[in-house]
């Protein structure tokens, strides 16, 4: 049962009517273009404002005519890499499209050592100039190889920067340093939340001076939009169990992400897949479930039908890549899914543009990952007038001090981050 729910934040802004250039640059990539020729370059700017959009202008520029030939985007997730697939860029005004073969697209199932292989075989490739992997393929691959100066004309583009930590025990961070120690490499660096959950920083003062930085607000971004108009942070408190519960703040009308707690949490009930069949169960009954692609069909109470991906349940080898491989093609078609329920997948750097309300159950420790998560429903999208994040937690004793996290770190976010 719903005991209370609160408004942390409801806010509507203005638009400034903002326009792309005559390149097709919005005012974000037109600004880390104008930085195009900085050897090191850090971008902080939220999520959906189009850092992966700047980084293909960028990246581009330098293979044409700054004489890096070869581009590696690295990823934290698979999930993520659709963000840089191939990219029409010419019918906007700009004078090349991004393309990636794809057999240089190496977000998909498979070990490393395949991976690392096909790195290789890009890195000897004269005609390949573009690869888009993951962060783990990345380390591996600079773990291995014995000449970095084959990097030494390279551009290195490294996707959720908070990823690296001056830790010495941070490998991607251990691969950043030697990067700009052995080779002369240039980087680019893009982040919506340039600090970590930790005390440790993401590079060393002395590593950072040499980044040029590109630096892009909330109220900028929103301002800039031309079909979201509000956002709203709220958060409720139930009682008993949160499967119980849930149907009474769900509305399936919505597009919507809803993070179910970690299995260590005290709000989970320990059995995930349990957990994903009574939110099924709120949301209507199952009526497809299909084999080529996992999504449900379901049929609601009042005689909708919606369409749910499940990036939780991992019993059938192969059925969330199958998942991701639909969410990844998908992202164009509105129709095309209607809720998502997540784990620790589809957080930081997620693209799905038609999504207007996050659901989380449980209180985060991370505010980096309340900065992700509330980032998954503020892209513009037509029809989209709206975006909501709701945090569903516990009514446990107010004295505890993981219910002052929980409730505060939104109001963190929404003071810290939303100059409003």
């Amino acid at each position: 049962m719903i005991t209370a729910r609160e408004d942390v934040l409801k806010v509507r802004f203005d638009h400034s009517g903002a326009s792309n250039n005559k390149m097709g640059m919005r005012e974000l990539q037109e600004r880390v273009y104008d930085k195009r020729d900085s050897q090191y370059l850090l971008i902080k700017a939220p999520p959906a404002s189009g850092k992966s959009r700047a980084l293909m202008y960028v990246a581009l520029d330098k293979v044409h005519h700054q004489g890096c030939n070869k581009v590696i985007v690295a990823v934290p997730q698979m999930a993520i890499g659709g963000s840089f697939r191939s990219t029409n860029l010419t019918s906007s005004g700009f004078w090349c499209d991004w393309e990636i073969d794809p057999q240089y697209d190496l977000c998909y199932p498979g070990g490393e050592n395949q991976k690392v292989k096909a790195v290789n075989k890009f890195i000897a490739d004269p005609e390949a100039h573009f690869l888009v992997c993951s962060h783990p393929t990345l380390i591996y691959f600079y773990d291995q190889l014995e000449d970095k100066s084959v990097l030494n004309h390279a551009l290195i583009a490294v996707d959720e920067f908070h990823h690296v930590s001056a830790d010495s025990e941070n490998r991607l961070g251990s691969v950043l340093h030697s990067l700009m120690k052995h080779t002369t490499a240039h980087i680019v660096a893009m982040t919506g939340s340039y600090f970590r959950g930790d005390s440790v920083p993401v590079l060393e003062p002395k590593d950072e001076e040499l980044f040029d930085k590109v630096t892009y607000t909330y109220y900028e971004q929103l301002k800039s939009y031309k079909y979201l108009k509000s956002l709203g942070i709220d958060y409720a408190f139930y009682t008993g169990v949160w499967v119980d519960a849930i149907h009474e703040i769900l509305d399936t009308t919505k597009k919507s992400i809803i993070y179910i707690p970690s299995v260590n949490s005290r709000e989970s009930t320990h059995d995930k897949i349990d957990e994903v069949g009574k939110l099924l169960d709120a949301m209507g009954d199952v009526v497809l479930h299909d084999a080529d692609t996992s999504i449900y069909t379901l049929q609601t109470e009042d005689g909708r039908t919606i369409k749910v991906a499940d990036l939780v349940s991992d019993q059938v080898p192969g059925s969330q890549h199958r998942t991701l491989d639909y969410l990844r093609h998908a992202q164009s078609d509105k129709d095309a899914i209607d809720i998502i329920i997540a784990l620790g997948m589809a957080k930081e750097g997620f693209d799905w543009p038609w999504c207007e309300q996050v659901l989380t159950i449980g209180y985060r420790n991370s505010l980096t990952e309340v900065v992700q998560i509330i980032g998954r429903a503020t892209r513009d999208a037509p029809g989209k007038e709206h975006a909501q994040y709701t945090n569903l937690i516990a009514n446990p004793d107010a004295s505890l001090s993981d219910v002052e996290s929980a409730v505060k770190s939104p109001c963190a976010y929404a003071h810290g981050f939303l100059p409003f």
